[in-house]
């Protein structure tokens, strides 16, 4: 999907998302809608960290099952991006260009602070090619120097309202770096990590997860590695992969699994 989007055409499409492009990105400075980012000093949890230190109550997953097809794909041999140990794994792709990710942002922050201790949220940025790539290295580099806590949230107000950070022309690493250096980074360090094996490394893992999972568009949850939510809406979502969540947790346990359609 292409980011030159009018404010009333943004709206009506909050239910899709912003897909892998197949041509490369328009030449102009693309027009963006404003979408409604947190605005809270410090973004919870993010990157491969547990929502939060103790985690919340096991509770019963609301509303109907979802169907298999329609509401989630199941993936054939998946796998999780990053297994922890007695851990269920939650994985949301996501892209700081895409406008879509950045209005999720608020919904998934507010959902990830109440999972239980036995959920592991973790962050995958999509390396989709074109202007994709500077900010998906951006992430990577961070969470290789541990500013993702402090620099998640920023990033989205950063290309989404406050426009400090451009779509096109691609940022140059400089400008990337020197955003981070407001939050701790050597601007110096971080241009140089962001070229650095390590870096191409995760990109390449990123890639070959988001491959064998099936993901083409951003934000998109995938849970335990073996399931790709499909959802009608953010809210909508996020029932989905609580009702997953429920069904990889009784499958380890042996316990009765929730009944999903399909």
């Amino acid at each position: 999907m292409t980011l030159r989007l009018a404010p009333l055409l943004f709206a009506l499409l909050t239910l899709a998302g912003c897909n892998k492009p197949e041509t490369p990105p328009p030449a102009t400075a693309p027009v963006v809608a404003e979408p409604a980012v947190a605005t809270a000093a410090a973004p919870g949890d993010v990157a491969t960290s547990p929502a939060t230190s103790a985690g919340g109550p096991i509770t019963a997953p609301a509303g109907p099952a979802p169907m298999a097809g329609t509401d989630f794909v199941e993936i054939a041999g998946g796998q999780p991006f990053q297994p922890v140990s007695g851990k269920i794994e939650v994985v949301e792709v996501f892209g700081y260009t895409c406008p879509h990710c950045a209005e999720f942002e608020p919904l998934v922050n507010a959902w990830k602070a109440k999972l239980p201790a036995d959920v592991q949220f973790t962050l995958v940025a999509a390396p989709f090619g074109g202007y994709w790539m500077p900010y998906a290295k951006a992430f990577y580099t961070a969470e290789a120097m541990g500013l993702v806590d402090r620099t998640h949230d920023a990033m989205f107000r950063a290309i989404h309202i406050e426009h400090s950070l451009p779509v096109q022309p691609l940022p140059a690493p400089e400008q990337i770096a020197a955003f981070y250096a407001q939050y701790g980074a050597n601007p110096q360090q971080f241009v140089s990590t962001m070229a650095s094996f390590t870096v191409n490394a995760k990109l390449k893992r990123a890639e070959q997860f988001l491959t064998r999972s099936g993901v083409d568009s951003t934000p998109t949850l995938v849970v335990d590695g073996k399931y790709r939510v499909i959802g009608k809406s953010f809210e909508d979502t996020l029932r989905i992969a609580d009702h997953l969540v429920a069904r990889v947790r009784a499958s380890r346990t042996g316990a009765a699994a929730p009944a999903t359609g399909g």
